[in-house]
């Protein structure tokens, strides 16, 4: 191993460009990303060598099954609280189909259409807080959760104000994107009764991201387990009891969101975080601009990930004698959300492993954890396409008994199999994305895959070469693969050690100052040297 003489620092320095990081009150120049990716082949070879030492012995091994137990901690808890809180729309739809078909319409075009909106907004400017409160738990700056959360409910609450009046003209919306006249204004007068469910939105999204950056979040899991118990007791009681129709299932919903918010709110504020949770504070309105800034890049990023699917189904909607590629459509994505639900458990894993590692100056373990949650979550992924590969004849008649819907379906599957697979490594991607705060970054590359090479192509497939349901489907499925690819060369290209650098410099500039004497050591042991 050679010696870095201060002639070799100084050369480094003068090319710094974006390769300069600033912390503790001192410039930084650390590798550039040529450096990073240039090896010589005896480096290849010592590191290969390292890492068959590293299994031989055990301790690669070793340090996988820890990695692995700090995830699946994190993600197992998250899937079931996901699962819970996605199956209260499920039951209100179950119940809501026993009183009419034009009411399960509206029901299931609210949830599907605006809600998906909405709800896409609502998440997406919470996930900022993913990123910050990971790094300060990572960093030990523990008293800035509660003021970050704070920051948070103002924009998400501002947000849901913004967004009221997509419900309130729910019925005039909906007719001007072609949907049925009496489906649209039976949707329109259900939009008004569920607007409540908007601002349990604003401060539940918050209040969970600040659990999960602590891995707080059996509580969680097991209070959405409840507000799914209460809703389903709520909505018999309601619908099928008292007949009370559209109403009483928007009553139920309001109750069962506002149960799992106030009992969140409650577990929060009851001492169990005593460093986190110090009360309201006015440095809550502090930093506001960068806060905003980073939250609508989140926004932004999530939200053309959630449209992308929301237009497939219009596009098919628009298809001539679409109502068997409607239903064959709605299987799937049916099928498909299922399986999403494990992977926004791992999303929201590698997002806090990421940024509690970034946080604490550790870029070898946040790399690390990046590479054992793709692993895992790509093992499961493997196994639900291998399910749904061996059952595409056989799953369909799950969900109906019509034989034109059934084969429509059955040639989807293979489709299907492949988004499911993607889809197994795009929300881990993702959350390494929060976790780094890349948000800005993969919301232009979600623009470039979905709205500029996916959707086109699957309009072309589907209206120009006549492929139907089959070509808007492969246009979306090319549209992902894609990102995939994408994603994974900006992940694997990343200098994490200048990540860790830039979320040092994020909690000392937004109120979690560290000392420079502890920003020292941390460059000191990462190899860095100041400039000059």
């Amino acid at each position: 191993m050679g010696t870095t003489t201060n002639e070799d620092r100084s050369q480094k320095a003068v090319l710094l460009n974006e390769t300069e990081v600033k912390a503790g009150g001192v410039a930084y120049a650390y590798p550039t990303l040529e450096e990073e990716l240039s090896f010589e082949p005896s480096e290849i070879w010592r590191k290969m060598r390292i890492v068959a030492t590293g299994i031989a012995d055990g301790k690669l091994t070793k340090r996988c099954v820890d990695e692995s137990k700090k995830t699946w901690e994190i993600a197992a808890p998250a899937i079931l609280t996901s699962v819970a809180q996605f199956s209260i729309g499920f039951v209100t739809a179950a119940f809501v189909g026993h009183i009419g078909a034009v009411e399960l319409a509206a029901v299931s075009i609210v949830e599907n259409v605006l809600e998906g909106f909405v709800y896409g907004v609502m998440l997406g400017m919470g996930s900022a807080l993913e990123t910050l409160c990971g790094q300060a738990v990572g960093a030990g700056q523990i008293n800035m959760l509660g003021i970050y959360m704070q920051r948070s409910w103002i924009i998400t609450s501002i947000t849901t104000l913004f967004l009221t009046p997509v419900y309130l003209f729910a019925s005039p919306l909906l007719q001007a994107l072609q949907q049925d006249k009496n489906i649209s204004e039976l949707a329109g007068r259900y939009s008004k009764w569920v607007i409540p469910q908007l601002f349990a939105y604003a401060v539940n999204f918050p209040v969970q991201k600040f659990l999960q950056s602590q891995s707080k979040v059996w509580v969680m899991t097991i209070i959405s387990i409840l507000g799914l118990a209460l809703h389903a007791g709520l909505s018999w009681l309601l619908i099928t009891r008292f007949h009370h129709g559209l109403v009483g299932a928007a009553i139920a919903g309001n109750l069962s969101w506002w149960f799992i918010v106030l009992a969140q709110m409650v577990y929060v504020v009851s001492g169990y975080f005593p460093e986190a949770w110090t009360g309201l504070s006015f440095q809550a309105f502090k930093s506001l601009a960068a806060f905003v800034k980073l939250s609508l890049a989140s926004a932004i990023m999530l939200c053309l990930e959630l449209w992308y699917y929301t237009a497939v189904i219009l596009m098919v909607g628009a298809l001539k004698n679409p109502e068997i590629a409607v239903d064959a459509i709605s299987i799937c994505m049916n099928l498909l959300t299922w399986t999403l639900m494990v992977a926004l458990g791992f999303n929201a894993a590698v997002s806090v492993r990421v940024s509690n590692e970034l946080g604490a100056g550790d870029s070898k373990a946040a790399k690390f954890s990046v590479i054992v949650s793709l692993v895992t979550s790509t093992a499961i992924g493997v196994i639900f396409t291998a399910i749904i590969l061996g059952t595409t004849d056989e799953f369909p008649r799950i969900f109906t008994n019509k034989g034109e819907v059934i084969t429509e379906t059955s040639k989807l599957g293979y489709y299907l199999a492949a988004t499911i697979f993607l889809n197994s490594i795009q929300p881990v991607l993702h959350g390494v994305a929060v976790g780094a705060g890349w948000q800005v970054s993969v919301a232009l590359i979600n623009i470039g895959c979905y709205y500029i090479v996916g959707l086109p192509i699957g309009a072309l497939l589907g209206y120009k070469f006549k492929l139907g349901a089959r070509g808007i489907w492969i246009g979306m499925l090319i549209g992902c693969l894609v990102q995939t690819l994408v994603l994974l060369c900006v992940i694997f290209r990343a200098n994490w050690r200048k990540e860790a650098l830039i979320a040092e410099e994020r909690i000392r500039t937004w109120g979690g100052a560290s000392e420079p004497q502890e920003a020292a050591a941390e460059l000191s042991n990462m190899n860095l040297s100041p400039v000059r």
